[in-house]
């Protein structure tokens, strides 16, 4: 009996892309259809948000690569890095060499923030800024402004823990992280005193981690101060006891730096409950924004009270969520950000997982049943129909001269970071794709 395949294009290398091709190949060895994957991404890197989103100094969540190692090291599964949907190839192109073409885009573009002034210089999202300094190569040249004395971060996520921890660490707390090299320079370098981690909703409605949390109560020149009249009432019987575990553990790290003092470490980071921005200042850069007090009423509902006060400001890192980025033909929700569909279906033959499909939320975990689903209803509803897929895409590429990139390619570049480690860090990641493809040409 002739094998059958069945082609199918992931378009994304990221968590939501590899548990999906780890979904479809599972099988592989006892169906009497074969499925193969391809991966493909439109920079030379595998891993996504692993490598571009992930803290720096957060090595072991890296650690999940691993895994995503072993499914490119099965025959079945390729990795085809250096070719980007609009630049080198169409979506109805993939269609018509695939059976099944999954869209694991992640979600990337930064949410506006709405308020006035958000267009001035200093003002970056928090996409753009943690991508400047995880060497992603579409913003090794962002280059922000960080000779300021103060930073405000929007936004009560890990996100924005996060973009506050990294500015607030010195070069020795991150001599084991992989940190881009020019955004070293210009963070041990800066003059910054002062980092603000704005929030419209109090302690309780806060969306960071408990680990994250606790870290800020370890940073070896920055002090983390909290207003203790933001914090619940710990003799209050009734909303101690409503409290999650995930929230118990918060208020601890939370009630110690209301004990702290501003005097104690030369640079401070405040955590700023109950405040919203309603206006950046300046006229063509950042010097100031303005916050509006808030409350919390007993429905949920936050809303302002009219209470305006302005704080001096450099630079403004809105932390607020992602959208997917739009393709053409590929129906969108704006207003969700993410791609229109049922459960991960698009159309015929078309589908969506991970942020892509859900909008951005949840843990890189979370994409794991995401792609166990979309895995399912493809091969339950898709059928081998003699598509050419990777031979019909090498055929392409080499008719348009696109220099792809495969996994072992990778690997390649990956030694080439590894060795050019200094110190303890684990790797000197590149931010060029030109470096990276001459590597492996």
């Amino acid at each position: 009996m002739t094998e059958k395949t069945l082609w199918v294009a992931i378009i994304g290398a990221g968590p939501a892309g590899y548990y999906t091709a780890e979904a479809l190949t599972k099988h592989n060895d006892k169906a009497l259809v074969k499925v193969r994957v391809d991966i493909m991404d439109c920079l030379p890197t595998p891993f996504g948000l692993i490598r571009a989103g992930v803290a720096p100094d957060h090595q072991s969540i890296k650690n999940v690569t691993r895994r995503y190692e072993n499914t490119n090291l099965r025959d079945d599964v390729r990795f085809v890095g250096n070719i980007a949907l609009g630049r080198d190839i169409s979506v109805q192109e993939v269609s018509e060499l695939y059976d099944a073409v999954v869209l694991a885009t992640g979600a990337a573009k930064d949410r506006p923030l709405g308020v006035g002034g958000e267009s001035l210089n200093g003002v970056i999202g928090s996409g753009a800024f943690v991508s400047w300094y995880n060497s992603h190569p579409d913003f090794r040249d962002l280059a922000p402004d960080l000779t300021v004395p103060a930073v405000t971060v929007i936004g009560n996520g890990n996100v924005a823990v996060d973009v506050a921890r990294v500015l607030a660490k010195t070069a020795h707390e991150m001599e084991t992280s992989d940190l881009a090299g020019h955004a070293a320079r210009a963070i041990h370098s800066s003059p910054i005193r002062d980092i603000y981690i704005v929030g419209r909703r109090g302690p309780l409605e806060a969306s960071f981690t408990p680990k994250e949390m606790g870290e800020f109560n370890e940073l070896e020149n920055c002090i983390a101060l909290v207003n203790p009249d933001h914090l619940p009432d710990e003799n209050d019987a009734a909303i101690m006891d409503a409290l999650t575990g995930q929230q118990k553990k918060n208020m601890v790290h939370l009630r110690k730096m209301a004990e702290n003092r501003p005097e104690q470490k030369p640079v401070r980071l405040h955590l700023m409950f109950y405040h919203r921005p309603v206006k950046i200042l300046g006229e063509q850069r950042v010097c100031g924004i303005q916050l509006e007090k808030t409350r919390v009423e007993s429905n949920g509902k936050c809303i302002g009270t009219g209470k305006i006060e302005t704080l001096p400001t450099g630079l403004v890192v809105p932390c607020i969520g992602y959208k997917t980025s739009p393709i053409p033909d590929i129906p969108y929700d704006d207003q969700a950000g993410r791609f229109t569909n049922e459960d991960g279906f698009i159309a015929p033959g078309l589908y969506c997982v991970g942020w892509a499909r859900r909008g951005p939320s949840g843990t890189i975990g979370t994409n794991k049943p995401d792609g166990i689903g979309i895995a399912a209803k493809i091969l339950t509803s898709v059928t081998a129909s003699g598509k050419q897929g990777r031979i019909g895409l090498d055929a392409l590429a080499a008719e348009r001269g696109l220099k792809l990139v495969t996994f072992q390619d990778w690997k390649k570049i990956e030694a080439a970071e590894i060795a050019a480690a200094s110190g303890d860090h684990p790797r000197a990641k590149f931010s060029s794709v030109d470096d990276m493809v001459e590597v492996v040409s």
